[in-house]
């Protein structure tokens, strides 16, 4: 029988090293935070340099160890730089948390070739190549963890946003996909589906647009990105040894399914 101390460790990260892109704001920067109080030596990634700063000088002064990397995740060379910056400060890759995003929506119809490759090269393509980079030092790792951050809204009819949702289906496939593929090197791939979060790209949102998504949770409101949190460690930590290839719904009963 497991006792409070054998649940407390399998919460552990001490000394783990987690890339966490998309990380400075939102449910990124909660999991960033959170790896971080665990004990992982964080890595945060995003676009904007100053805010990757911002969240690693919060980490710190909180006691985490952290170090920023950023970059454009539909960039590949960005994501080797990733890879490569991080083995050069912790000489070492044991969880990746594919989080970053790209909210772009245009309605059938009017859809663009270049806003479905912009789409797909954040959503979709990062991730794998992200992965794939970083399989060598996953492989070696005794604790190897891939976290993919899709929508609940693969679940959906993505109604004005097939583009989005195309993508995040894509990456839900793809995290099948790794599981079987990985498993045998010991590789464990999730994903985690959150429903409507209140983060920065919900509020780009019109307000009758989040009202919409607010009233479709049983729960009846937006979560905060904090409780994407216990989801998010649960398929990152050891509590979760035995779990691969699953999606975790963190939505408030927006979809059944």
């Amino acid at each position: 029988m497991l006792t409070r101390e054998d649940l407390r460790s399998r919460f552990d990260l001490d000394g783990r090293v987690a890339i966490v892109t998309g990380g400075s704001r939102g449910i990124g920067r909660a999991l960033a935070t959170s790896l971080a109080s665990c004990g992982a030596r964080v890595v945060v990634s995003s676009r904007k340099a100053a805010a990757c700063e911002e969240t690693v000088a919060e980490l710190r002064s909180a006691g985490g160890e952290a170090i920023a990397v950023p970059g454009n995740m539909g960039d590949l060379d960005d994501v080797a730089r990733l890879v490569a910056a991080t083995v050069d400060a912790y000489g070492a890759i044991d969880l990746v948390v594919n989080n970053a995003a790209n909210a772009l929506a245009q309605r059938l119809g009017s859809i663009t070739p270049e806003a479905w490759e912009k789409s797909q090269a954040v959503n979709e393509r990062g991730p794998l190549f992200l992965a794939q980079a970083a399989l060598p030092h996953l492989e070696r790792s005794e604790h190897a963890a891939i976290l993919n951050i899709v929508s609940v809204g693969v679940f959906t009819s993505g109604n004005g946003l097939a583009l989005y949702t195309a993508a995040k289906a894509g990456l839900l496939m793809l995290t099948r996909s790794m599981a079987a593929e990985l498993g045998p090197k010991g590789i464990r791939v999730n994903a985690l589906a959150p429903g409507a979060v209140d983060t920065d790209m919900m509020a780009a949102n019109p307000e009758a647009a989040i009202d919409a998504m607010r009233s479709a949770s049983i729960m009846g409101r937006l979560a905060d990105p904090d409780e994407m949190v216990g989801p998010g460690l649960f398929l990152l930590s050891d509590l979760s040894s035995f779990v691969t290839g699953s999606v975790l719904v963190a939505d408030g009963g927006m979809a059944f399914h």
